[in-house]
C-alpha cells in the first residue's frame, strides 16, 4: 500500500516518507535550507564549494572508498546547490537502504574536509567557472541574473567568483558549516519501497543525536526580499550567435497566484507549441532556440525569456516578443489554448513523479515550502481552477515593460535593442 508519513525527531530533524511498494529502489535524501543568498560578500561559493567537499573523504572512508562503495552498491549519489537549499542524495535497491543511509549520514556528519583535498577541489571548481564562461547559454544566463537582481545574493552565481574561491580556507568552510547546518532547517525524505519503522529507526539512529556546536542559527538572518530591476546590458563578445534573457518580475514560490503564473509561462514559453516557439522559430525562422522559465524564491522571483539568434536576427527576436506579450495583455489567452496548456503542465507533472527521485524531491520541497505533503490531486486541482481571467490579470501584473530588463551576449551593441524596448514603455 501506497502511503506518505511525516515524523519529527528530538532534535528538529523532519523526516518525510513516501512508500510506493511496486517498485524495486528507493531514494533518500538530506536537505538543509540553506543556499548561495545566505552567503555573505567573502562567501560566494561557499555553499556549492561544501556540497563538493562532503564527498572528498570522511573518517571511516576515503574519497575512492565512497565512489567504489556506491558503485558496488549499483546506485547513485550526488548533491547539488541552489539559491537557498543543498541537497545530498542517494538511490539504492531497497534491499540496501541501510547501507545507504549509512553512507549518506557518514558524508553529512563526519566529512574530513582535508587542507589538500580543499586546494585540489577549489581547482575543480575553478574549472567549472570556467565551463560556465565558455557555454554562451549559461553565460547570458548568469550575466542576467546579476542584472535584474543586482546587489541582492540571489543574483549571485551558485559557483561563486574566481577570486573568492582563491581565498577559501579549511576555517571557513568549517566556519559556514557551523553557521548554517542545523536540525531545525533539515529535512530528510526517502520514496520508494521501504519498510517504515525499519527507516524511521535509522534515520534516528543516524541524525536523531545530532546537536551542532554553537546557539542555534548563531544569529544569522537572510537578506531582504530581492528587487527585480529593468534596463539593458550587452557584454560584446566575438560569438556566432547573439544569447539573449529578456526578464520581468515573477513571483515567490507559494505564492496563492503561483498556478496561474506557471500556466503564464508554460504558454508564453514552456514548449513546442507555446506562443514564443511558435511565432519566433516555426513561423519567422529567427532563433533555433526560444523558451521562458519562471524562477520562484520564497520571497521573490523572475520570469526569463531565452533566445539564441543572429546578429542581425536579434531586434527582431526582441521586437516579436514584446508583440506577444502586448497581445496577451490585451486579451489573454484563448480558452482552447488555455486548456491545452494547463494539459501539458499536468502531463509533466505526473511523468515528472513516476519514479522515487522525482517524488523525493517533491517531498522535501512540499515541507520546505508547504510545511506539508501535496497531494498529486490537489496539484491537478489547483491546475484545473486557472481560469483564463487568472492569466490575463497575472499577465498584466508581471509582463511590465517598465521594469523589462535585457541581457544580450555576443557581437551587438545596447543600440541594438533601444529603440525596440523604448517603444514598449
Amino acid at each position: 500500500m501506497t502511503w506518505t508519513r511525516k515524523l519529527v525527531l528530538d532534535n528538529g530533524v523532519r523526516l518525510v516518507m513516501e512508500r510506493m511498494p511496486s517498485l524495486k529502489s528507493v531514494a533518500l535524501s538530506v536537505w538543509e535550507n540553506v543556499g548561495t543568498r545566505d552567503e555573505g560578500p567573502r562567501q560566494k561559493g561557499l555553499a556549492h564549494f561544501l556540497e563538493h567537499m562532503m564527498f572528498k573523504g570522511t573518517r571511516r572512508r576515503s574519497a575512492t572508498r565512497i565512489s567504489h562503495e556506491i558503485d558496488s552498491l549499483g546506485g547513485e549519489m550526488n548533491a547539488f546547490t541552489t539559491h537557498e537549499t543543498t541537497a545530498l542524495y542517494i538511490k539504492v535497491l531497497d534491499q540496501q537502504i541501510g547501507q545507504g543511509i549509512d553512507l549518506l549520514a557518514d558524508v553529512f556528519h563526519h566529512s574530513r574536509f582535508d587542507r589538500k583535498e580543499i586546494e585540489r577541489e577549489k581547482q575543480v571548481v575553478l574549472e567549472e567557472i570556467r565551463t560556465v564562461r565558455d557555454d554562451p547559454e549559461d553565460f547570458v544566463q548568469e550575466l542576467h541574473a546579476k542584472q535584474v537582481l543586482r546587489g541582492h545574493p540571489l543574483g549571485r552565481s551558485i559557483l561563486g567568483d574566481q577570486a573568492t574561491m582563491k581565498r577559501i580556507q579549511r576555517r571557513d568552510v568549517l566556519h559556514y558549516l557551523e553557521q548554517h547546518y542545523r536540525p531545525e532547517k533539515t529535512v530528510i525524505a526517502v520514496a520508494g519501497n521501504f519498510e517504515g519503522k525499519k527507516v524511521e529507526a535509522l534515520v534516528n539512529a543516524a541524525f536523531g543525536k545530532w546537536h551542532p556546536v554553537g546557539s542555534e542559527g548563531n544569529g544569522v538572518q537572510r537578506q531582504k526580499p530581492p528587487h527585480v530591476r529593468g534596463g539593458i546590458m550587452v557584454h560584446h563578445k566575438r560569438l556566432e550567435q547573439v544569447h539573449l534573457c529578456m526578464g520581468f518580475k515573477g513571483l515567490p514560490v507559494a505564492h496563492p497566484a503561483r498556478y496561474a503564473a506557471h500556466t503564464l509561462n508554460a504558454l508564453l514559453g514552456g514548449g513546442m507549441s507555446s506562443r514564443l516557439f511558435q511565432e519566433i522559430r516555426e513561423k519567422r525562422g529567427l532563433a533555433y532556440t526560444i523558451y521562458s522559465q519562471l524562477s520562484s524564491f520564497s520571497d521573490g522571483g523572475v520570469l526569463t525569456i531565452y533566445a539564441a539568434s543572429g546578429a542581425k536576427e536579434a531586434p527582431s527576436v526582441v521586437e516579436v516578443v514584446c508583440r506577444e506579450i502586448k497581445k496577451l495583455q490585451k486579451r489573454g489567452p484563448l480558452p482552447q489554448e488555455l486548456e491545452r496548456t494547463k494539459n501539458q503542465l499536468k502531463g509533466t507533472l505526473m511523468l515528472g513523479l513516476e519514479g522515487t527521485y522525482g517524488r523525493m524531491n517533491k517531498l522535501a520541497k512540499d515541507e520546505l515550502v508547504q510545511g506539508r505533503y501535496v497531494s498529486l490531486r490537489e496539484l491537478v486541482s489547483e491546475i484545473d481552477r486557472v481560469s483564463v481571467r487568472d492569466v490575463h490579470e497575472i499577465g498584466r501584473e508581471l509582463l511590465n515593460f517598465g521594469a523589462m530588463s535585457v541581457t544580450a551576449l555576443g557581437p551587438v551593441t545596447p543600440a541594438t535593442f533601444q529603440e525596440k524596448i523604448l517603444g514598449q514603455a
